[in-house]
C-alpha cells in the first residue's frame, strides 16, 4: 500500500519513521513534510488543510491510505472530503474533531457521558468570567475555546496574569472556558479507535512549561517520556473504562464517531483520573516518546483503524524507557528568530538507540536551518530511565544552533519515583 501522511512537525516525523518501517506500507508520501521526514518519504509541497489539493495529491500518487497528523486539517474537514472521495483515512471527520476544536463542546460531551473532569463554564463576557474565576479561586485556569497549537491555556495563581489572559482570549465573538484547577500528576493516554473499539497505547508524560521546574508559559511541549511510573496498568484500564470508551460511545451516538487517535490529557487526582483535555490526534511530543517503544507493526495498526477492523488487535511494547528532549528556538513560545544553521545532526543520529526527529526545520541550500519554535525532538531508548535520559541529553549536546533552548529536567520525575523503566 502507498500511504500519504499530512503534516510537517515533530509528531509527523515520528509517524513517518514508524510508517516507513512497516511491512504493510510499500511507499510513503508526505505533504508538506520537512527535511527529517524526507529521509523516510517523498515530499510534496501541498497545504495539508487544503482539502481539494490533498485529494488531487492522493489521486495522483494513488494513495490507499491517508494519515492526518495535525489537528488543523481535521478541524477544517479534510477527513470528511477524503472519505467522501472514497479514500481510507486515519483521523476523524470535522464534527468528531470538535472534541479538540472546541473546549466547550468537549466539556458538554464529558458531562453528558459522565466522564470525570474539572468543573467548568464557558464565557463570552469578561465580567462574568472573572466572577466565576473568583468563585473557583486560584490557581486560575483560562482556556481559549478553539485551537491554539497547545498554547491557549494559562494556569496561574496571579490574578492580574489570569485577567490579562482572559482579556487576550475574548473579543471578536470568541469564547473562553474557565475551569477548576486539577491537582495531581499529569499523564497523556492515547488510543487507537475505529469508532467502536479502543486500543490504548502505553501512557506518556508531557512537559508543557517552557522552563525547568515547570516554570514559565505553556508551550506545545518541551519533552516527554514513556512509560509513566505514576500510571500503572490498572490505572490505564480505569482510564479506558471511564474516559476513552465513554467518549467513543458518546460521539458515535451523535453520529460523529472518533476514528484514528484519541488523546486524553489527564490529572491523576486523589479522586481518580480526571480529564484536562481531549485531542483528536496523536500528541506532540508524546508520540515521539511512544513510537520508538512500539514493537507492533504501526502501519498494520493504522490500516486496521482506518478500515474499522480494530477488534481483537493488541499492541506489543518494549519494556525499555524512552525519553524525548525538545530543542527549541530561544524566545519560544513567544517571538523568536529562525533561519539559524543547525550543526551536528548526523553525529546525534549516529548514536545507538537515538532518533532525531525534525519539527521546525527547512533546507537552505546544502544546510538545514531552524524554521519554527520547536526545532527538533531527540528521542532515546534505554533499559532504565537514567540510561535513556543520559543518551537523549548526550545526543542533544551534539546539536548546535544559535539561541537553542531546552529543558534540563525531562524524565527526572520518573527517576525520582525509583522506577527503572
Amino acid at each position: 500500500m502507498r500511504a500519504l501522511l499530512l503534516g510537517s512537525g515533530g509528531r509527523e516525523s515520528a509517524l513517518a519513521w514508524a510508517l516507513s518501517r512497516s511491512s504493510a506500507i510499500d511507499e510513503l508520501v508526505a505533504a508538506p513534510g520537512n527535511p527529517g521526514i524526507a529521509e523516510h518519504a517523498t515530499l510534496e509541497q501541498v497545504d495539508a488543510s487544503d482539502a481539494a489539493a490533498v485529494i488531487e495529491l492522493a489521486r495522483r500518487v494513488d494513495a490507499g491510505l491517508v494519515v492526518v497528523g495535525p489537528e488543523a486539517p481535521l478541524v477544517a474537514g479534510v477527513g470528511d472530503a477524503l472519505r467522501a472521495d472514497g479514500l481510507a483515512v486515519f483521523g476523524p471527520d470535522t464534527e468528531a474533531a470538535r472534541i479538540e476544536g472546541s473546549k466547550s463542546h468537549a466539556k458538554e460531551l464529558m458531562v453528558a457521558a459522565g466522564i470525570p473532569t474539572a468543573a467548568a463554564q464557558t464565557f463570552t463576557e469578561q465580567a462574568e468570567a472573572q466572577a466565576y474565576m473568583r468563585q473557583l479561586g486560584p490557581p486560575y485556569v483560562v482556556k481559549a475555546d478553539g485551537l491554539a497549537a497547545g498554547k491557549g491555556v494559562v494556569v496561574t495563581s496571579d490574578w492580574d496574569e489570569a485577567a490579562a489572559a482572559l482579556g487576550e482570549r475574548l473579543g471578536g465573538g470568541r469564547s473562553v472556558v474557565i475551569e477548576e484547577f486539577l491537582d495531581g500528576e499529569e499523564v497523556s493516554l492515547i488510543a487507537f479507535t475505529d469508532g467502536r473499539t479502543v486500543v490504548p497505547c502505553e501512557p506518556a508524560q508531557d512537559y508543557k512549561r517552557v522552563y525547568d521546574g515547570d516554570a514559565g508559559p505553556n508551550t506545545g511541549g518541551m519533552g516527554s517520556y514513556s512509560p509513566v511510573p505514576a500510571c500503572p496498568p490498572g490505572v490505564v484500564d480505569e482510564i479506558v473504562e471511564r474516559v476513552l470508551q465513554p467518549m467513543v460511545e458518546a460521539t458515535a451516538a451523535r453520529g460523529a464517531p472518533v476514528t484514528g487517535a484519541l488523546y486524553a490529557g489527564l490529572a491523576l487526582t486523589s479522586e481518580g483520573p480526571k480529564v484536562i483535555e481531549f485531542n483528536a490526534r496523536f500528541g506532540d511530543p508524546e508520540t515521539q516518546a511512544l513510537l520508538p517503544r512500539l514493537d507492533s507493526d504501526f502501519g498494520e495498526v493504522v490500516i486496521a483503524t482506518a478500515s474499522g477492523d480494530l477488534a481483537g488487535v493488541e499492541l506489543d511494547w518494549s519494556p525499555r524507557a524512552c525519553v524525548t528532549v525538545v530543542l527549541a528556538s530561544g524566545g519560544y513560545p513567544g517571538p523568536h528568530e529562525t533561519g539559524y544553521e543547525i550543526h551536528g545532526l548526523d553525529k546525534a543520529a549516529a548514536l545507538e538507540d537515538v532518533l532525531v526527529l525534525h519539527a521546525g526545520t527547512r533546507r537552505d541550500g546544502d544546510s538545514i536551518v531552524t524554521a519554527g519554535g520547536r526545532v527538533l525532538g531527540i528521542s532515546a531508548l534505554g533499559d532504565t530511565f537514567e540510561a535513556a535520559r543520559e543518551r537523549a541529553y548526550e545526543a542533544a549536546s551534539l546539536v548546535q544552533f544559535d539561541n537553542v533552548h531546552l529543558r534540563n529536567d525531562i524524565a527526572t520525575r520518573a527517576i525520582e519515583r525509583g522506577d527503572g523503566g
